[in-house]
């Protein structure tokens, strides 16, 4: 099983995500909760493509929340970078 870690980056994000969308006080623990198929399954996520090459997406406890992570598959780690509203136009995952 790889070894799941949020960067502090992605910390901040989630947290102004709480901040900005009023959500929940069980945000953290649904955010885990969500994040736990990655140790078994770490490619599980859409790969990105451009600046973000090298990344995969999957989507956190909400349908818009767009959680960006990358595998290193000797290491066996996935590292959670960004968390994000996809439905910004600023997103990873938005047409340029």
């Amino acid at each position: 099983m790889a070894h799941v870690v949020v960067a502090p980056a992605a910390i901040a994000d989630l947290d102004a995500l709480i901040h900005s969308h009023s959500l929940p006080g069980d945000t953290r623990d649904r955010f885990k909760r969500s994040m736990r198929p990655l140790a078994e399954f770490p490619l599980l996520g859409a790969p990105l493509a451009g600046r973000w090459d090298g990344f995969r997406f999957i989507l956190g406890p909400w349908r818009w929340m767009i959680v960006v992570y990358r595998y290193d598959d000797p290491g066996n780690l996935v590292e959670i970078v960004t968390i994000q509203d996809g439905r910004s136009a600023r997103s990873v995952t938005a047409l340029r």
